[in-house]
């Protein structure tokens, strides 16, 4: 009778799980892709005490984080990394190495996203014309809906620059029009705007934070940045606070600016972007079925915040507690909406770091100007080739000079560029100086000559590629940033990469280095396709299993 029992129990015990392995899902019904711009890796532990269970900490406790996650490539700008992010290839093979670069035949500024051809949906006449026909690589995105036509993609970012770029070619796009503080799209992607999104835009429910109020969220002594921001007035000390990098102006004056733009300085950034995430999901039915759906999202404010203030501001802080706060609502949300969290997999990661402040301390740092760099370098091609315009443009490191120029004169391109090159490397604050000519011809394996030639892609990218020194950023005109991405130093390129839900290890750090081109080939072997075709890395076991 006994070994009767026993018997009837292993048979229960083996009935129940067969059937849980027969209903645990081979891959997830949504996957969803959370970018934050310009988080640094260490904003994890440094503001670990001040965030709550369910956001960031989440990840931490029931997913699997890699410590050691890096871009490859040094020009680490939100258009570029995105690209990365998407496709699972660096700069070199995807193409996007800017959000403009200048076409060498007509010597004319080329857009990334602008397309006259298109026009927005709920913007002003001209506004929203933007498309993704300059991105030339598909993402995983892509990849999925080739395979499976009935998926459904969404992407949502406040700046349409990201949200162009991570929807890829087969996703629903929609971004922010600061001119109506609703959200848009252009008939590169809709016909006519869905109308959910019409309702929605027609609550207001952006234009509700123009009076928003920002004030700390948490108790003064919980801020570790608390040192490098006053909450006192500031009154006649003005200028001395920003001389040391600081800027009270947001607590002092809590009353944001009513432009619409301006909503993108304030944690409200975020809580939109989550907000009308939410009503994706519901209005798109992402994950209602057996197909897998993508929700992408890029979280803007974080740079705009982190560029404005310095990552080292209470304000910076603050900013990533009320985002761990939306995160946790959000997360919430998303798996409510399913049976089972191995249903729904989360991916966070971040587009770059950034630098310290520039004057952080009681005397600024140097800054690099890049609009006085061109000029004496235009200046110094006079003396050596005769008048004329030399340099077309400088864009984010790179300098392009005019060919058409050079070759009317009968001048060899790689001797002016070696002899630019070798007067460039004489500015203060430039490190490297890299042509394109020793880029194409060339192979470069390791250090910073491979970092900079992973950025490279010779239809676009500029004559000359330079590599400040640490710690340097570049100066604008009439600009207030305080810090810069887009070099190849770990404080841009070392970024978050975190795994939640489906069958992700819990608890689980994994301190080897990765590159930030697996997200993509990671997320294609979880769904059983091929990897993104442009893609240069394999998935990672850790989250897809050795033996999958």
């Amino acid at each position: 009778m006994k070994f009767r029992t026993l018997l009837l129990l292993a048979l229960f015990a083996l009935g129940s799980l067969r059937a849980e392995t027969a209903t645990a899902p081979a891959k997830p019904r949504l996957i969803v892709n959370i970018v934050v711009s310009q988080m640094r890796y260490d904003f994890l532990s440094r503001f670990e005490n001040g965030f709550g269970e369910g956001g960031f900490n989440r990840f931490m406790r029931e997913g699997t984080s890699y410590e050691e996650s890096y871009y490859n490539f040094m020009q680490t700008t939100t258009p570029a990394t995105l690209a990365t992010l998407t496709t699972g290839a660096n700069p070199s093979i995807h193409g996007v190495v800017s959000d403009y670069w200048i076409d060498y035949t007509t010597g004319r500024k080329v857009a990334l996203i602008d397309d006259r051809t298109t026009r927005g949906l709920d913007c002003d006449d001209g506004r929203g014309c933007y498309s993704n026909e300059n991105l030339v690589v598909p993402t995983f995105a892509d990849a999925l809906k080739d395979y499976s036509p009935e998926s459904r993609i969404v992407t949502v970012a406040c700046d349409p620059m990201s949200a162009v770029v991570m929807g890829g070619h087969t996703s629903d796009v929609y971004w922010i029009d600061d001119s109506r503080c609703s959200w848009a799209t252009s008939t590169a992607y809709k016909a006519m705007l869905p109308r959910w999104v019409s309702d929605y835009n027609d609550e207001r429910y952006n234009a509700s934070f123009l009076n928003y109020k920002w004030s700390l969220l948490n108790d003064k002594d919980v801020y570790v940045n608390r040192r490098y921001s006053r909450l006192e007035p500031v009154k006649a000390s003005e200028q001395v606070a920003k001389k040391r990098g600081v800027l009270s102006r947001i607590f002092t004056k809590p009353t944001i600016s009513r432009d619409y733009d301006k909503i993108l300085t304030t944690p409200a950034g975020n809580t939109i972007v989550f907000e009308f995430a939410r009503r994706a999901i519901m209005n798109e039915q992402l994950g209602g079925d057996e197909v897998t759906d993508v929700l992408n999202i890029c979280l803007d404010a974080p740079r705009y915040i982190g560029e404005l203030y310095g990552p080292e501001s209470m304000e910076v802080e603050d900013m990533f507690y009320r985002l761990d706060s939306d995160l946790e609502q959000f997360l919430g949300f998303v798996f409510a909406q399913f049976d089972s969290t191995e249903e729904v997999l989360v991916v966070l990661s971040s587009d770059h770091g950034s630098s310290d402040s520039y004057d952080l301390g009681d005397e600024p740092r140097e800054r690099f100007n890049p609009r006085q760099f061109a000029v004496i370098l235009n200046s110094f091609m006079i003396a050596q080739w005769g008048a004329g315009d030399w340099v077309i443009d400088y864009v984010d490191r790179q300098l392009y000079l005019n060919r058409n120029l050079i070759y009317s004169n009968n001048l060899n391109l790689e001797e002016v560029q070696n002899r630019v090159a070798a007067f460039a490397l004489q500015f203060r604050g430039v490190s490297h100086v890299m042509t394109s000519t020793a880029m194409q011809n060339s192979y470069f394996g390791a250090s910073y000559a491979q970092m900079m030639q992973n950025s490279f892609y010779p239809r676009r990218s500029g004559d000359l590629t330079i590599n400040l020194m640490a710690g340097w950023i570049e100066e604008r005109e009439d600009d207030e940033t305080r810090s810069r991405s887009g070099s190849m130093y770990g404080y841009d390129t070392h970024v978050p990469m975190l795994w939640l839900g489906w069958r992700v290890p819990a608890g689980r750090k994994i301190y080897r280095s990765v590159d930030m081109c697996s997200v993509a080939p990671t997320l294609a072997r979880i769904v059983n396709i091929g990897r993104p075709i442009a893609s240069s890395s394999l998935p990672l076991d850790e989250i897809i299993g050795a033996d999958k």
